[in-house]
């Protein structure tokens, strides 16, 4: 249960947010750490069942194990260091191998790993759970990898929003979220933007002392980019993989051209999420787009300065969940369907609001009372970006019609 003092923090931050989506943090999988734990004896026997129950331990008696990998900022692995101690006290017949890949070391290894596998017809790779971002989720259902989630078997998928797992074909657990807002120095910013069109007028208002990263190495900066090209596109445009919409991007790629001389460096874009809000702490720029979850935790932990606030433009910049798959192949799901089901208990959810300052993957209204009122005004504007490989398109383009300049 988080603690009323937890949840007040939260709300003091957050406040300044006018209307923080709630977007995600898009993670991605490498695998450097391959051989570590990759191959678990053992397999689970005994099936779980809605109330939630632990699987059996196998016919010796063990615990049965499975694996599972993921990447991100030290903070992601502080998050499931906390999180699965919590589950494998109650529940001593399964037991959770984490694999952590650190950032920046290489994510496609591990989904290559997992087609590979099934392609080799060896199973799932030794790879039990997956966490990443919306573009392997997508990809993992054109190569038919992910099993479908059944709320028979996770019954606290009840508590999730219907339309989140719609928009993946309850393929993937939206288990947590975050959003990119503007994060700023309120002594220099005393009136924030509050449309795109106004934050283009103030970066050319002041320049060199705004900054994006270069947005493959990064969703703040990806999610900048992505709303200027979308900005006077149809609403629904965001939700679609039709590779035609390429020709509208022209007016977005053209703006973002311009303002090449306004922002830092006249024409710098640092890279990764961390570069940006590096500039930020120093001093050298006044204003960023940033994840939330990082900016409030460098706001709680004193890395970024008091002055630090955050706000959301309106239509809000695109984000999402961070989702967790489970391969089909895996001989390990019941287990892993255990664990899924208390990673959306309002307990573990919990943990995601103190550690990582995340939003619930959970409806709010699963969730303690004091984190709902410490979350109020927060989610209105929700806008989740959905256009699968147009991506490294968008990405492909801009190093040729912006970086390059």
């Amino acid at each position: 249960m988080l603690r009323k003092k937890s949840a007040l923090t939260l709300l003091t931050v957050t406040t300044v947010t006018a209307a923080l989506l709630a977007g995600c943090g898009s993670t991605n999988n490498g695998d450097n750490a391959a051989n570590n734990g990759a191959a678990i004896n053992g397999a689970a026997n005994g099936a779980t069942n809605a109330g939630g129950n632990a699987a059996p331990a196998d016919a010796a008696g063990k615990p049965v194990e499975f694996n599972f990998y993921f990447t991100g900022s030290e903070n992601v692995k502080s998050l499931w260091d906390a999180i699965i101690p919590m589950f494998e006290k109650d529940h001593a017949d399964i037991k959770v191998n984490e694999v952590y890949i650190p950032s920046g070391t290489g994510a496609q290894p591990t989904y290559d790993r997992i087609l590979a596998a099934k392609q080799a017809g060896k199973g799932s790779g030794g790879i039990d759970l997956y966490e990443d971002g919306l573009s392997n989720v997508t990809q993992g259902q054109k190569d038919d990898l992910w099993d479908t989630l059944d709320p028979a078997k996770i019954a606290n998928l009840a508590s999730v929003d219907p339309n989140t797992l719609k928009d993946v074909s309850n393929l993937a657990l939206p288990y947590r979220s975050s959003a990119v807002v503007l994060a700023y120095n309120s002594d220099k910013v005393k009136s924030p933007p509050k449309t795109l069109d106004e934050l283009f007028a103030w970066i050319k208002a002041n320049p060199e002392r705004f900054a994006y990263n270069d947005p493959s190495t990064g969703g703040a900066g990806s999610s900048f980019v992505t709303t200027t090209l979308y900005d006077k596109l149809p609403e629904d445009a965001i939700h679609s993989t039709d590779a035609s919409i390429e020709k509208q991007w022209d007016a977005g790629f053209k703006t973002l051209k311009d303002l090449g001389k306004y922002v830092y460096g006249k024409g710098i874009y640092p890279k990764k999420n961390q570069g940006t809000l590096d500039l930020l702490i120093s001093g050298e720029v006044d204003m960023i787009p940033a994840w939330s979850d990082m900016a409030l935790e460098q706001i709680g932990n004193g890395q970024l300065p008091e002055t630090t606030k955050i706000s959301q433009i309106t239509p809000g910049f695109n984000g999402g969940p961070t989702y967790l798959m489970v391969p089909k192949l895996s001989d390990k799901k019941d287990a892993v369907n255990e664990f899924l089901n208390f990673v959306l208990s309002p307990e573990a959810q919990a943990v995601v609001v103190t550690k990582m300052h995340g939003f619930p993957g959970i409806q709010l209204s699963n969730m303690p009372q004091d984190i709902q009122d410490s979350f109020k005004g927060v989610a209105e504007g929700f806008r989740t970006f959905n256009i699968g490989d147009l991506g490294n398109e968008i990405n492909k383009r801009w190093q040729s019609d912006v970086a390059a300049q």
